[in-house]
């Protein structure tokens, strides 16, 4: 399939890209060197090839599920800069 000068406009109009209307030219001949190189990848076989779900062939471990620091709610509050009633406490914005 090749690609002329309407349909790189369309691409980009498309794609929201800013092509000058002297760059169009070069930008066809770019699309067009990708879609030979995506026929080239067509001509080859996978067939014995199993599909990867990611690069890594290695599982990653799990860890329990556990809580390692509830209860520190005083200790939360020392930080903030303001607060009421053991909750944080911001200004009003809206009136």
């Amino acid at each position: 399939m090749a690609i002329d000068n309407e349909m790189v406009k369309q691409v980009a109009f498309l794609a929201r890209l800013k092509v000058e209307d002297d760059k169009i030219e070069e930008t066809k001949d770019e699309f067009n060197k990708i879609l030979n190189w995506i026929e080239q990848l067509k001509e080859v076989d996978t067939s014995d090839i199993m599909p990867l779900v990611s690069v890594n062939d290695s599982s990653i471990p799990m860890r329990e599920d556990t809580i390692t620091d509830g209860n520190v709610k005083e200790a939360v509050l020392k930080n903030a800069p303001m607060q009421e009633f053991g909750y944080f406490a911001v200004p009003k914005v809206v009136e």
